[in-house]
């Protein structure tokens, strides 16, 4: 079963945290000084925020799976939807937990992230979502030019 995935980038995580444990009704499944999680099983949402740097607001939407077999379902799905410019990280450390994943920038230039989380990691990792370069948009994306996606 899959659970849909949002991670926010927030100004002021002590704040956010207090409004979003509120909001749920219950306090974050993770936190760490610079992130925070809360995994809802009604509806199934994995919902994340950290403060590390970027503009505050949307930074990705994903699906989590529960399996390498639906991760490998969804990559057949995102590599037809991207016109095959599916960016496959393989095992990766990100957000406090090691996982196998894969991204894609939708038209509107927004990242999605699919991934199959293995286990816990102590640091927040260095995987990040793509973002168009400047004078990048998502048709160049969609085209497969990569190099326009750091």
């Amino acid at each position: 079963m899959k659970r849909f995935h949002v991670h926010l980038a927030v100004d002021d995580l002590a704040g956010n945290i207090a409004f979003y444990s509120k909001l749920f009704g219950q306090p974050p499944a993770r936190q760490k000084e610079d992130y925070a999680k809360w995994m809802l099983e009604d509806p199934r949402l994995n919902f994340a925020i950290s403060s590390r740097g970027h503009a505050a607001g949307l930074n990705h939407f994903g699906m989590q799976t529960d399996s390498a077999a639906e991760l490998e379902d969804l990559a057949a799905l995102a590599e037809d939807a991207s016109n095959g410019t599916l960016l496959d990280r393989g095992q990766a450390a990100c957000c406090y937990a090691v996982s196998e994943k894969h991204w894609i920038i939708d038209p509107q230039g927004v990242p999605w992230e699919h991934f199959h989380t293995m286990a816990d990691a102590e640091t927040f990792g260095t995987d990040v979502a793509p973002r168009p370069k400047a004078g990048c948009g998502p048709e160049t994306a969609a085209r497969g030019d990569t190099r326009c996606c750091d």
